[in-house]
C-alpha cells in the first residue's frame, strides 16, 4: 500500500502500551479462569433504566436524524447547567460543544491550543491517552511527575522548571485517574498563577468529579481563570454511561464557536436518540447520586480492608473510582508484582508505572467491582503480600 501520514503512524509508538496485564487477565477470564479483574474503569453494573426507557422513547419518536454540529439545544442547554455546577462557574449554552465521549473532548481540547510543534506540560500520573493526544496534534509534550508522599498533588514549582518559550499548554486531571487524588484549592491557585503569568491555556480533565471524596475545585472557577481553561466532562462516569460515548468541552465562547468547525470534519454532529436521552439524564441526574454513594462506600471498605497491610501504603485514593496503594517496600518493580499477583492470587490490576513514573511502585486498585468482589480481593492481596515477602526473605 501507499505510505501513511507520519501523523497517523506516530499516534501510538510501537512496543509496550502498559495495559498487558490487563489484557492478559482479560484473555484468561474469557478462557474460563476465575479472575478478579480490577484493573479496568468500567462500571460493573448498567445505565440507569431512566435513561435508557429515555433512549428509547427517542427511537421510536423518529429521532433518527442529523443534529446541529455543536449538539442539539437541549443537550448545550442541559450540559451548560451541569458545567455550572461543575466548575462553579456559570455557563452559558454557547460555552459547550458536545462530544463524542470524554475522550474526543480532549482531542478536540488539545486541536484548538496547540500547532503543530507547539509544546504542553502533562501532569502526572496521568490518564493512558494523554500523551498520544499530543502526537495526534503534531505537538511535544513533558510530563512533569507528582510526588507520592505529598499524595500526588500537583507542584507548580516543577509544572515551571518544564515550561519552554513554545509550552502552550497544561493538562492536569481532577479527581485523578488512576491515583484518587482531589487537587486542593492552594495548589490550584499556584498553578493557575503560573498560567496567568505565562499566558497558558489550562486543559482540565474533571470527568470523575462527582464521584470526589471532598468538595470538587475547577480551576475554572479561580481568578482570570475561565478565559483560558477547558473543561473536559462526559457522562460516563457520573451517569453510567460509559458506552455511550457522550462528553462534552467548556470554554469561551469564542473557542467554542472555533470547535463547532472541528466537528464539521470529524463527528458532523451526534445521533439525535443518544442526545436526547443524555439531556434528560442530565436535566433529572439520573444515577449520580447512587453511583457517587455507592463509590464512596466501596473506597470505603476497600481502604479500611488493606489499611493495616504491612508495608502496603495508601497514596491519593480521596475520590474517582480507584485506589493506589504503594507496593514499592514489598517489590520495587510495580509490573512485576501485578504479573505475580495475577499468576498467584488470579487478581488483575494495573502496574502504577503505565500512567508515568510518579506512580513506579505502585498498583492501581478499580471499585468496579461488587463489594463482596473487592473484600476478597483484600484477602487475597494480603495472603500474596506475606507470601511474598517470605520467599523474599
Amino acid at each position: 500500500m501507499p505510505r501513511p501520514s507520519s501523523r497517523i503512524s506516530g499516534i501510538v509508538p510501537s512496543g509496550k502500551d502498559g495495559w498487558e496485564v490487563h489484557t492478559a487477565a482479560w484473555a484468561r477470564r474469557e478462557a474460563g479462569e476465575d479472575i478478579i479483574m480490577l484493573s479496568v474503569g468500567d462500571h460493573d453494573f448498567d445505565t440507569p433504566s431512566q435513561t435508557i426507557e429515555a433512549c428509547v422513547a427517542a427511537v421510536r419518536g423518529s429521532n433518527h436524524h442529523y443534529t446541529p454540529l455543536q449538539g442539539l439545544p437541549r443537550l448545550r442547554n442541559a450540559m451548560a447547567v451541569a458545567s455550572s455546577a461543575c466548575t462553579g462557574v456559570e455557563t452559558t449554552p454557547d460555552q459547550v460543544i458536545a462530544t463524542p465521549g470524554g475522550q474526543a473532548a480532549l482531542y478536540a481540547a488539545v486541536q484548538a491550543v496547540l500547532d503543530q510543534g507547539d509544546h504542553a506540560v502533562v501532569v502526572a500520573p496521568y490518564y493512558a491517552t494523554y500523551p498520544n493526544t499530543f502526537s495526534a496534534a503534531g505537538a511535544t509534550f513533558t510530563v512533569v511527575e507528582t510526588p507520592a508522599e505529598g499524595g500526588f498533588q500537583p507542584r507548580a514549582d516543577m509544572i515551571r522548571a518544564a515550561l519552554r518559550p513554545n509550552t502552550r499548554a497544561i493538562l492536569i486531571n481532577t479527581p485523578n485517574n488512576p491515583t484518587g487524588a482531589v487537587y486542593s484549592k492552594e495548589h490550584l491557585e499556584e498553578l493557575a498563577k503560573l498560567c496567568r503569568e505565562h499566558d497558558l491555556w489550562l486543559l482540565s480533565d474533571e470527568v470523575y468529579w462527582t464521584l470526589g471524596g471532598g468538595e470538587h475545585i475547577s480551576p475554572r472557577s479561580l481568578p482570570g481563570m475561565a478565559e483560558r481553561t477547558l473543561v473536559i466532562n462526559s457522562m460516563s462516569k457520573s451517569h453510567g454511561m460509559t458506552g455511550w460515548r457522550m462528553g462534552w468541552l467548556t470554554g469561551p465562547a469564542e473557542m467554542i464557536s472555533l470547535l463547532i468547525n472541528l466537528n464539521l470534519v470529524t463527528t458532523y454532529g451526534l445521533p439525535a436518540f443518544i442526545s436526547i436521552a443524555c439531556a434528560e439524564a442530565l436535566e433529572n441526574r439520573y444515577g449520580v447520586r447512587e453511583i457517587a454513594e455507592r463509590y464512596a462506600a466501596r473506597r470505603t471498605i476497600f481502604i479500611e480492608a488493606v489499611r493495616s497491610m504491612n508495608d502496603v501504603v495508601i497514596r491519593g485514593s480521596e475520590g474517582g473510582m480507584y485506589v493506589m496503594l504503594d507496593v514499592s517496600a514489598i517489590e520495587p518493580d510495580d509490573e512485576k508484582f501485578a504479573w505475580a499477583f495475577l499468576d498467584n492470587e488470579k487478581v488483575g490490576v494495573m502496574p502504577g508505572s503505565s500512567f508515568g513514573e510518579a506512580a513506579a511502585g505502585h498498583i492501581r486498585i478499580s471499585l468496579c467491582q461488587p463489594e463482596p468482589v473487592l473484600q476478597e480481593a483484600a484477602l487475597r492481596l494480603r495472603r500474596f503480600v506475606s507470601a511474598y515477602r517470605r520467599e523474599a526473605a
